[in-house]
């Protein structure tokens, strides 16, 4: 199942996994892609440290210097929501959900030119991959 939530540009995508499984699943398809994952937040976990509850929530931070400055050279205002992300949760009803910000709605956001689409569209397609079974 895939929800876009066209007015906040945020796409979720069930998945057929736990967070930790989800999350593992994500980061060998970055790999494999040769994609550099520059920070994982656990942000239940960091919760838990506090004192805290919180429902599995974890953040992958990636992307491609490559792929990436050239957008930002065309859109300097894209810098604020790259690197890529993808945000891997637990609903109150223990379903696991993949989320990630639309490439048309960032290019809307920041007037990103038709050619350089391609370079920031990677969270689509490694969600996907990611949350099948």
């Amino acid at each position: 199942m895939i929800l876009d939530m066209s007015t906040s540009g945020i796409v979720d995508i069930a998945s057929r996994h736990s967070v930790n499984q989800t999350v593992e699943r994500v980061r060998d398809l970055l790999e494999a892609k040769g994609v550099a994952l520059f920070a994982l937040v656990d942000h239940s976990g960091e919760a838990e440290k506090a004192g805290m509850k919180m429902r599995p929530t974890k953040l992958l931070i990636f992307g491609s210097p490559k792929a990436g400055t050239p957008v930002m050279v065309a859109a300097p205002s894209i810098a604020i929501d790259l690197p890529l992300k993808i945000l891997v949760w637990e609903d109150e009803a223990g379903k696991v959900w993949i989320s990630y910000n639309s490439a048309d709605y960032l290019r809307g956001r920041h007037n990103v030119p038709a050619e350089l689409m391609k370079n920031i569209a990677a969270a689509e397609g490694i969600a996907a991959k990611a949350a099948e079974e």
